[in-house]
């Protein structure tokens, strides 16, 4: 089940914080509202949506919120009790053979694990296993990339149409040159589109984008494992020779390196 990750909103709360900070420490809690400017946000946001619109079609556009929120879920994920299960499993196939592991499907809560388990209880090849669930880690892959391509183009986007709002503002402010006391207010609010979208290039999009992608990268590589993991297990390997190969996928910490011990010596040559 997934666990709320409380990492992301913090990164954003924090940025806002510090640039709140630092537009407090300059021109005081004045400050705060001329920073706010409803038409320049509206510049951004909306030319942003508009170019979404352009670039993707409704079926995938309409995903965008719920793939942005998938950077606020976390998808508890231990190494090392997936090798745990395996070896356990294979000590069950190696004893009782792999229709005895029918009985172990409803312990095994990760799809794509229990699948690779069905397959190889229903007798399928191995070289037939690894095809269709290296499948389903490249379908996957290739579904978190297209949908992550929309946070990137939001981010890609931003600065643009800050930019554009400042140009809007200038030529604006151009057609008020004859009075001296409109061109900085006039100058201040054209910048402020483009602080927009830096802003929410670089805090929102960008960054919840490389989230996306950190998440990605990380099941399948939970993924590779529960692969290797199903075909030993299928190959009826040993378990202890099982563990010794799925723990690649451990860190340093959590691998069960065998002390041998130094045989003791009576001082005789």
């Amino acid at each position: 089940m997934k666990r709320f990750d409380a990492l992301t909103p913090v990164g954003v709360i924090a940025g806002i914080i510090l640039i709140a900070g630092a537009i407090a420490w300059n021109s005081g809690s004045d400050g705060f509202s001329f920073f706010f400017h409803l038409p320049s946000l509206l510049i951004v946001l909306g030319g942003v949506f508009a170019a979404l619109t352009v670039t993707f079609p409704l079926s995938e556009l309409k995903r965008i919120l719920i793939v942005m929120f998938q950077a606020f879920k976390q998808q508890p994920s231990d190494v090392k009790e997936v090798v745990s299960l395996f070896v356990r499993l294979a000590e069950i196939a190696r004893r009782e053979g792999l229709l005895s592991l029918e009985r172990e499907l409803e312990e095994i809560k990760d799809p794509f694990m229990r699948k690779g388990v069905y397959l190889a209880i229903d007798g399928v090849e191995s070289e037939s296993i690894t095809d269709i669930l290296e499948a389903e880690i490249q379908s996957l892959e290739e579904r978190h990339k297209r949908n992550r391509r929309m946070i990137e183009k939001a981010g890609d986007y931003a600065p643009a149409w800050g930019m554009l709002g400042t140009l809007i503002g200038l030529v604006l402010m151009l057609q008020e040159l004859n009075d001296p006391s409109a061109i900085g207010p006039n100058m201040a609010i054209a910048l402020l589109t483009t602080f927009y979208g830096v802003l929410l290039a670089n805090l929102v999009f960008h960054p919840i984008a490389s989230k996306l992608a950190q998440k990605t990268e990380k099941e399948i590589f939970m993924k590779q494992a529960m692969l290797d993991g199903v075909i030993g297990v299928h190959h009826g390997q040993n378990p202890r020779v099982l563990e010794e190969q799925l723990s690649v996928y451990l860190s340093e910490s959590d691998r069960v390196i065998p002390q041998i011990k130094e045989a003791k010596t009576d001082g005789r040559a």
